[in-house]
């Protein structure tokens, strides 16, 4: 493809899956969790913010233009027992332009970013001078009324790719081209909810960054989060670099997305293992000593010794000499130009040989 992408620009950070690494763009996505409460979404924006994210990310949408009345559930039931899309949509398309407006404003005063994925193509339109990029939901992978209306605004695109084949993704992708669209990503993403750790496929990571080598990859996450976020940490480590889950406050409440989400206890547990991960990768890749090796490569290495008492005049062979630390003498790595000189001088058993001790013939 050579439609992409140095989306490094507009997401602000220096991501890379390659070392020297730096931490992902992090994207806590509270969508409808604030339950149509407008202060409840300003404090979530405050506690995305608190927790370590770097952007805050709501959903877009009027359920007139999003479902049929006559469409079906397709998620958990035991977790959101409403039976047709519609009617659940209905139940969280309370927020218009002025609440997202006043929603945009509050991240600007936090400072965090602010995004929102839209579902029609009013939303594109009204989100893309607030958004960073915009960002299209895997079901709209397809959409290509909406993909135009997204690429034609200029702004970044970052595309969910949950269900669909890499004709599909490589279709879109030139959907958005066309339209003007200059920068892309790709999410991975599994369109289960919530989504187990067998069906998880972040193996898949790999595969979108080999397919889309010129395309920064990310990852959306339905999974349950664990003590670890181990989905969000292999996500990072298997190459995306940039991560969205979603958010709630309170992960006990019932119903839609806030059984699978995490909370500030987790994006903050989230943060300091990448921070910790980080650490442990280091700075470079380029294999060489570090200041902190110089002391265990005088003592822990090794220096040609004397394996018994060597008189003046004596040429010296393989029986006479023995590899011993520290490495302060002649290193064994002249072994063979040691072996067939001759002493200089009567040296001692257990001697630390040097250049002087020896004839350069």
């Amino acid at each position: 493809m050579d439609n992409i992408v140095d989306i490094k620009e507009f997401f602000l950070k220096k991501t890379s899956f390659l070392p020297p690494l730096s931490r992902p763009y992090i994207i806590a996505e509270v969508g409808v969790n604030h339950e149509g409460s407008l202060e409840r979404a300003k404090k979530m924006i405050e506690l995305a913010r608190e927790g370590g994210a770097d952007a805050v990310k709501f959903q877009t949408y009027k359920a007139e233009t999003l479902a049929s009345r006559n469409s079906p559930a397709y998620w958990d039931m035991t977790k959101e027992p409403t039976k047709s899309q519609y009617e659940l949509f209905k139940r969280h398309d309370s927020f218009g332009e002025e609440e997202y407006l006043a929603l945009y404003e509050h991240s600007q005063k936090v400072g965090i970013d602010f995004l929102s994925t839209p579902f029609d193509l009013r939303a594109v339109e009204f989100l893309a001078p607030l958004c960073p990029f915009i960002k299209i939901a895997s079901a709209d992978i397809t959409n290509m009324p909406l993909l135009r209306k997204a690429g034609a605004t200029g702004r970044p695109v970052a595309l969910s790719t949950g269900a669909s084949t890499l004709s599909e993704i490589e279709t879109a992708l030139k959907i958005l081209k066309e339209a003007g669209c200059k920068f892309a990503a790709l999410f991975h993403c599994i369109l289960n909810y919530p989504t187990s750790s067998e069906n998880a496929h972040l193996g898949m990571i790999v595969g979108l960054r080999r397919a889309f080598p010129d395309i920064p990859i990310g990852y959306s996450d339905h999974t349950l989060p664990d003590e670890f976020m181990t989905s969000l940490v292999t996500a990072f480590l298997l190459g995306a670099v940039i991560i969205e889950k979603h958010f709630t406050d309170d992960k006990s409440l019932p119903g839609n997305d806030h059984y699978h989400a995490m909370d500030i206890k987790d994006l903050r547990r989230f943060v300091s293992i990448i921070e910790d991960v980080l650490r442990l990768v280091g700075p470079t890749i380029m294999k060489s000593p570090i200041d902190t090796e110089d002391i265990a490569r005088e003592n822990a290495r090794r220096s040609i010794v004397t394996a018994k008492e060597i008189p003046e005049g004596h040429i010296v062979t393989e029986d006479d000499i023995i590899a011993k630390r520290p490495a302060t003498g002649i290193s064994p790595l002249f072994w063979d130009e040691v072996t067939g000189k001759r002493a200089l001088r009567d040296l001692p058993e257990d001697y630390i040989l040097s250049w002087k001790d020896i004839s350069s013939k």
